[in-house]
């Protein structure tokens, strides 16, 4: 049964194979009439037109052979076998001709003749008529050409034609000092020599086979075809259940099927125009072939057609049995992989060089197509991660050139550029469908980014390459940091707020509830010396009261800088050592050695002195509170042209675990406990002051080292006046 099965099976694809071949064939001549009403119009007088503009050598030699036969320089037999003259002995069978002297005279024939009349006449009824003037140097002085069988734009060539290279370049040089001299030549051609001429002609045939094989209809027709039997054997040789490459048919070896087909369907292409084009104007002048009838010759066409489809069918077949046979095709369907093995095992050392040079032939493309490879990567990499706030002429420039110089490799393969073309819009296709995909793909993780961010979580990451969205990316990135900057500033702010409720409660508290206390006793108390003891105390906490109020009130002027600065050039040194003396008596209770490192002479800055002064003041008395006693504290100033530094170091009595970055800020204090009296912003209202006249005061510990460091710029009028 099975061995009945792959019969019928076979006897199956045989019948499948004839039938599209035949069916082929019949098609591309049925479709001879389509032919015969779309492309046959026109195309005989195209090549006839074509034929006369080719005639300037026949008709160049015809004035020297006529010249001779008039005057006799040399013998006409000698003249016709020396100086070929062939070309012009089969075109005067088909034309009328005549020779003239400069006075007139026909030097061949009768004056009087109907022929000469004829060609002599103004308003010419030939099909083609050309008259050539050669003067007295042998040369050729005036052509004219016309006719009603040729456009004015061929009659144009044809004289131009004519006038180039003049009589000598068709002779011999002996033969030049018999050049014809004070002649005229007129040749005409009726419709019947020209019809005549044209069909003993050898090449008629080519040219119109040249023309119908570039007609776009014929093209079509054919390639369709082609295409439709190609993919019908490939169709034929996957089928599984056929085994076609079990059939020794198909087992042809892959150059020879390249060669035969390349052959057949490219090298036989104007054999094929030439054979459809006699068929189409069977009855004009061309019709049969001889000795053949006209549906002998539908016949022989069939044929033709279904031998060229039938080794495309065959071709196809022997080369689609690599997706049945797959890796095993190269070792069974290839002329060079069977000759490498057998050089290998037929000669050790043959065989290794060959191996050696497939080695490196292959390891050279395998090179090559790594670096195209790695072109156009980098270029769709370029393309994927365009900067768009960038000029982007140049990338395109690149696109384009790299398009047109693809496009202009696929126009060399002529008639097979179409399935180049084909695979290239198939390859852009994908690769555009890629680039879109990833476009899509980044587009969407930073989407998913920025809601994120928009639902508040500011801390999601925003990893992976985005591609052109990169720059989007990076200012995505900076606002994640504003808003976190921002969302911490305002936690910052609303505890300082908190913080700031609390300690002026309790800093205002303190001596406002001694102050009441001290009231009550008062009221109460009659001893004078308890009452003169009261009223110290009560002097004491209102004035400790009024000192907190009115550095409230600065520190509060100072951070919306609504202070009026008032700026005067100040001996900063001078300043510097008034305030350290004015401070000496809370120096020596604090038990503090202080040094002091500051120049000479004078250092002159434009300043506020009041404001410059309290911001000295407070950082002193803040040494003076938290310093460790019996320590040293330094301080030192530097002039180092533009700016002056002023640095105060003292050693701390008690633990710095606070942040140097808020110390400076309102009501925070080093003793957290707040038992040291003072407001709290002493520090606060140096550095705003600092700020104001645009310094900058830093604070930093080491250990238990504090240190302060200021630094003022040196700045002159005509700057505080811009600035102001």
């Amino acid at each position: 049964m099975l061995v009945t099965k792959l019969k019928n099976n076979r006897k199956f694809a045989i019948f499948l194979m004839i039938v599209a071949v035949l069916a082929g064939a019949v098609v591309m001549v049925s479709a001879y009439p389509i032919f015969a009403v779309n492309l046959s119009e026109g195309i005989a007088d195209e090549v006839q037109e074509e034929k006369l503009t080719e005639l300037s050598d026949e008709l160049k030699d015809g004035v020297c052979f006529l010249s001779n036969q008039a005057y006799g320089y040399i013998d006409q037999s000698e003249m016709n076998f020396y100086y070929g003259m062939e070309g012009f002995m089969l075109l005067r069978k088909y034309m009328d001709y005549e020779i003239f002297d400069f006075d007139g005279k026909a030097l061949l024939g009768e004056d009087n003749s109907s022929k000469v009349k004829e060609l002599v006449k103004e308003e010419t009824d030939y099909a083609f008529r050309t008259s050539i003037v050669i003067n007295e140097d042998s040369e050729i002085q005036d052509v004219q050409v016309d006719g009603n069988a040729i456009h004015e734009k061929n009659a144009y060539q044809l004289e131009q034609r004519i006038f180039d290279g003049g009589l000598s370049d068709n002779l011999e040089h002996s033969f030049e000092g018999a050049l014809p001299k004070e002649v005229k030549v007129i040749y005409g051609m009726s419709e019947e020599q020209l019809d005549g001429y044209m069909s003993v002609s050898d090449d008629f045939l080519y040219q119109y086979a040249v023309r119908l094989s570039y007609r776009e209809l014929y093209q079509m027709y054919e390639r369709i075809l082609i295409v439709v039997i190609a993919v019908m054997g490939i169709l034929i040789a996957v089928n599984k259940g056929w085994r076609v490459h079990e059939w020794k048919l198909f087992r042809a070896p892959l150059e020879i099927v390249l060669a035969v087909c390349l052959y057949v369907v490219i090298g036989n292409n104007m054999t094929r125009a030439a054979q459809v084009w006699s068929v189409i104007n069977r009855d004009a002048r061309y019709g049969y072939v001889s000795g053949i009838s006209y549906d002998m010759q539908i016949l022989l066409n069939v044929a033709m057609w279904a031998v060229v489809f039938g080794i495309v069918l065959w071709g196809m077949v022997c080369m689609a049995e690599v997706f049945v046979l797959k890796k095993e095709y190269l070792k069974e369907r290839t002329l060079c992989v069977w000759l490498f093995r057998w050089s290998k095992a037929e000669s050790g050392q043959y065989g290794d060089k060959i191996k050696q040079g497939a080695d490196d032939a292959a390891g050279f493309f395998q090179r090559v197509w790594r670096k195209i490879k790695g072109y156009f990567s980098k270029v769709y990499n370029e393309f994927l991660h365009m900067d768009l706030q960038e000029d982007s002429n140049k990338l395109i420039i690149k696109a384009l050139v790299i398009n047109f110089f693809l496009l202009l490799i696929i126009t060399c393969f002529w008639f097979y550029g179409i399935f180049a073309l084909i695979i290239y819009s198939v390859i852009l296709f994908l690769i555009l469908r890629r680039y879109s995909q990833d476009i899509k793909q980044k587009y969407a993780l930073l989407l998913e980014s920025t809601n994120l961010l928009a639902e508040g979580n500011l801390d999601v990451p925003i990893d992976g390459d985005l591609g052109i969205f990169n720059p989007i990316k990076t200012e995505i990135q900076k606002i994640q940091k504003g808003f976190k900057k921002a969302v911490q500033e305002e936690v910052k702010s609303e505890r300082m707020k908190t913080e700031l409720i609390t300690n002026v409660s309790h800093d205002l508290k303190t001596p406002l509830t001694a102050i009441i206390t001290y009231v009550d006793l008062l009221k109460l108390e009659e001893d004078p010396e308890k009452r003169k003891e009261y009223l110290g105390v009560l002097e004491k906490k209102s004035l400790r009261l009024k000192v907190l109020i009115e550095d409230l009130f600065e520190i509060s002027k100072a951070t919306s800088k609504n202070v009026t600065m008032n700026f005067m050039k100040v001996d900063i040194v001078g300043l510097l050592k008034q305030v350290g003396l004015e401070c000496d008596e809370k120096i020596q209770a604090a038990h503090l050695e202080f040094r002091w490192s500051m120049p000479e002479g004078k250092v002159v800055m434009l300043l506020d002195s009041q404001k410059t002064y309290r911001i000295f003041e407070n950082l002193i008395i803040n040494i003076t509170k938290y310093a460790l006693p019996h320590t040293r504290v330094y301080i030192e100033l530097i002039d180092d042209g533009s700016h002056v530094s002023i640095s105060m170091k003292n050693v701390s009595a008690a633990e710095l675990n606070f942040n140097t970055e808020e110390i400076t800020d309102r009501f925070v204090r080093g003793d957290a406990s707040r038992n040291t009296e003072g407001s709290g912003l002493g520090l606060a209202i140096a550095k705003s002051f600092t700020e104001l006249q645009y310094g900058t005061l830093q604070i930093s510990t080491d250990a238990d080292l504090f240190k302060v460091v200021i630094r003022l710029p040196k700045r002159s009028e005509s700057e505080e006046q811009e600035n102001s």
